[in-house]
């Protein structure tokens, strides 16, 4: 008679215990040792079993502590249904989940959402909630009912992503939780790779990417997912490979082949916790005091980091920023009423700022089924009649872009 056959069933309740336990001890794992090769993770997990089993006082069987920790493994590593979704090879730009339990996705280059024929269950995708969020200590309750959080780049992941999670208190439905997950970029962006997107012609392109190793300063616009980051991303292969970069973003996402970056990235205050959040235009400033080359911000929110951004351009830092505007108007008045409302800048001081901070717009958005640059404007250096003057240097079916007027290089 083998000692396995003589060794007591687990009760429910102890089994319970025991994964409960050993799950709880690997929390920290990275999203990629989640998902790496199950195998290893399951002999991983198996010294971690025997030893809480001990802990508890009970016995368990070769068989028993085998599949114990194959339960463990099931729970912590629970993505399921996002696992292929999550895939370098997905090709996909966006993920959502529907407080009704629909899955949809966003491809690159696709201008609107696709539902997938999958059908996840209420468990399945509380699994892949907890699954995403334990690694980084958070939890979506009825106490936090919205969460903010990312997944790092790393190995086996396209970039890293910025989720969102709400929970069915205030997302009704049929109780699952709303899930976006924006996956970034999993390596540089090559200027080649928007002319063959055929986002604007080569000539255009290079002409920018020229103008940003000449340090104008440069303001990327657009509406939501309409590739400003791309196009950002793109442009700094124009910054100087020996320059000292500073990148400031809420959350990382921009990918510089470049040795010599620092990235700041901003943080939200953390429900219960004594951690106090570190803003955008609170990078901008440490960031003045790293003695930066080059100032690059992901997205300008709030009209204190605006300030902070124009300030330092206006003391003539190279810099390259994205901000939320359908047209060059827009983004001035947006701008304005930011800079007035959040910092009491008024409009007349807010447009004088802009004008000597901000060289050229290039705005991106949607046409023709796919992004494209929809115009690129200098903006003048006086104001008339109290309002931000342009030049317009490109809009689409030109084949090349004018001159600038500016001349700058640092």
């Amino acid at each position: 008679m083998s000692w396995d056959s003589v060794v007591p069933p687990f009760s429910a309740t102890d089994r319970a215990r025991v994964i409960e336990d050993v799950a709880g001890q690997l929390q920290k794992l990275s999203l990629a040792e989640m998902r790496g090769e199950r195998e290893k993770l399951v002999g991983r997990v198996v010294p971690l079993v025997l030893s809480v089993v001990s802990k508890f006082g009970l016995q368990a069987s070769s068989d028993q502590v085998h599949e114990i920790a194959r339960d463990v493994v099931a729970r912590v590593g629970g993505l399921g249904f996002l696992e292929p979704l999550l895939r370098i090879d997905a090709n996909l730009s966006e993920i959502a989940v529907t407080p009704n339990g629909d899955v949809w996705v966003q491809r690159k280059g696709a201008g609107n959402f696709e539902k997938l024929p999958v059908t996840p269950t209420l468990t399945d995708v509380w699994r892949a909630t907890e699954t995403l969020l334990a690694p980084l200590g958070r939890a979506v309750t009825e106490a936090s009912p919205s969460v903010d959080a990312k997944i790092p780049r790393q190995e086996g992941l396209p970039g890293g992503a910025r989720i969102k999670i709400i929970h069915p208190v205030v997302a009704p439905g049929l109780g699952y939780p709303s899930i976006n997950i924006r996956l970034f970029e999993d390596k540089p962006v090559p200027p080649e790779l928007l002319i063959k997107w055929k986002v604007a012609p080569a000539n255009v392109i290079y002409s920018l990417v020229d103008l940003v190793s000449k340090a104008l300063r440069i303001l990327v616009i657009g509406g939501t997912a309409s590739g400003k980051t791309t196009l950002l991303s793109a442009l700094c292969n124009g910054i100087p490979k020996d320059a000292r970069v500073v990148k400031i973003e809420d959350p990382e996402e921009i990918w510089l082949d470049h040795p010599h970056v620092v990235t700041l990235e901003a943080r939200p205050a953390q429900v219960g916790s004594s951690i106090v959040p570190y803003d955008l235009d609170a990078a901008v400033r440490d960031a003045m005091r790293m003695s930066p080359k080059w100032l690059i911000v992901g997205e300008m929110r709030s009209g204190e980091a605006i300030k902070a951004l124009l300030d330092a351009q206006m003391s003539d830092h190279a810099g390259l920023s994205t901000f939320h505007a359908e047209g060059p108007q827009v983004a001035i008045s947006r701008m304005s009423l930011k800079l007035f409302n959040d910092s009491g800048v008024r409009a007349e001081g807010a447009k004088e700022m802009i004008t000597q901070a901000v060289d050229l717009i290039v705005q991106v958005g949607w046409s023709g089924g796919g992004r494209t640059m929809i115009g690129v404007w200098e903006v003048e250096k006086e104001l008339k009649g109290g309002n931000v003057q342009f030049r317009q240097l490109y809009k689409p079916g030109d084949t090349e872009m004018l001159p600038v007027a500016i001349e700058r290089r640092v």
